[in-house]
């Protein structure tokens, strides 16, 4: 009797809640030892759940769509050394699957159970279907799309004899993807979980300005871009020694006060929302090791080659939300399980009154709103203001 190998969702993959996205085999395809098996989306990232042996696929127990918690059970392989397992003769389908009509090119397009379901309920031709998942697949979400929009109509042979009805008001609707569907649950998670309160400062930037001028060059003949956003993340872990409480956890019984600063870097990937991706121990790193961090970890999160480990134990976290023009964005919503998180806004140049040998003057200055919302159980008002003097004084001070 041949032996069956549990697939399992892995221990480490970070997010509140998982989803299996495609299998990338179907029941009764041989697999390898490593190969790529299952793709599995968290609200931060896309992983690929690898095969633990050579064999076939046998059973599919979670389909796409299907919620899986940390160490679930996705399915089984088969590493029988006879013949293979036919998909006729394969173990039952995934709870809740029907039996599917085989589209001639499913296989080379690669399309999962839940797709191919889709496809064939909407009636829609996957060749013209722009694939947004990993490596241009098909997602089942593209094909909701794709038909919403009209291109998937049934053919004359097929359509019913009255037209379906527009939309009321012109209205389109746009199916969400599943990365938008668990921000929207992840944010509003946190805000009922932390009271959130706002506190905005003003800084000036010349000396940050002046110091990346002069060093900017320097800097990439090492191959490193230096941008502001390092300077904002060594600016704040010089902050957390004003206050050491907005580098914590909350927990029922007591305050978990890290001795790392792990800063996580709000990355816009355009319409598919936004993700967060750690530099990790940012208190031992030099500018150069902290800009050089930020250019690995930021390019591979819009690329999709993120790992698990780049999203994992964050302790605070920073949102540029300026460089898409906003002077101000408020509150902006804390990372659970963390209490604090830094916005910076737009760059612009303002008028301001300096005091010049004792005598008031107006200069043009680089300034920007700078805000820390904090988790009101975890940080109080003093505590707040004490860590944003302390990161304003480091960019208008600076100078290494």
């Amino acid at each position: 009797m041949a032996e069956l190998i549990d697939v399992v969702m892995p221990l480490e993959l970070e997010g509140t809640k998982a989803v299996v996205r495609s299998w990338l085999k179907q029941v009764g395809e041989r697999v390898a030892r490593d190969e790529p098996l299952v793709e599995l989306e968290t609200d931060k990232v896309t992983s690929e759940v690898s095969a633990p042996a050579d064999g076939v696929l046998a059973e599919i127990l979670l389909d796409s769509d299907c919620e899986a918690g940390v160490g679930a059970l996705l399915g089984r392989l088969s590493i029988s050394t006879g013949e293979e397992t036919s998909a006729a003769t394969a173990a039952p389908e995934p709870m809740g699957a029907t039996r599917l009509p085989t589209a001639t090119d499913a296989q080379a397009l690669r399309l999962s159970p839940a797709v191919r379901k889709a496809v064939a309920e909407h009636r829609v031709d996957p060749r013209q279907v722009q694939g947004t998942g990993r490596n241009g697949r098909i997602t089942r979400a593209d094909v909701e799309a794709f038909a919403a929009g009209g291109a998937g109509a049934p053919s004359p042979s097929t359509a019913p004899s009255a037209p379906p009805s527009a939309p009321a008001q012109g209205s389109t609707i746009v199916p969400h993807d599943r990365m938008r569907r668990l921000i929207a649950d992840n944010v509003l998670g946190s805000l009922t979980t932390a009271p959130h309160v706002t506190a905005v400062f003003e800084a000036d930037f010349s000396r940050i300005v002046a110091h990346r001028a002069a060093n900017r060059r320097a800097f990439e003949e090492q191959g490193v871009a230096l941008t502001y956003t390092a300077y904002f993340v060594a600016a704040a872990v010089a902050a957390m020694k004003a206050a050491p409480a907005v580098n914590s956890r909350w927990h029922a019984d007591h305050l978990e006060l890290f001795a790392d600063v792990n800063i996580g870097i709000g990355t816009a990937l355009g319409d598919k929302g936004l993700i967060v991706p750690v530099v990790h121990g940012a208190d031992r790193l030099s500018l150069l090791g902290i800009a050089a961090r930020l250019q690995d970890v930021t390019a591979r999160a819009r690329s999709g080659d993120l790992k698990a480990g780049d999203l994992k134990d964050a302790t605070f976290a920073i949102s540029n939300h300026g460089v898409s023009g906003s002077l101000l964005a408020t509150p902006i919503i804390i990372q659970q399980p963390q209490s604090a998180i830094l916005g910076i806004g737009k760059l612009e140049k303002r008028v301001v009154v300096r005091e010049v040998d004792g005598h008031d003057t107006i200069q043009i200055r680089p300034m920007s709103y700078v805000t820390l919302t904090i988790d009101h159980r975890v940080v109080d008002g003093h505590q707040t203001n004490a860590w944003l003097s302390a990161f304003v004084a480091a960019l208008e001070n600076w100078s290494d």
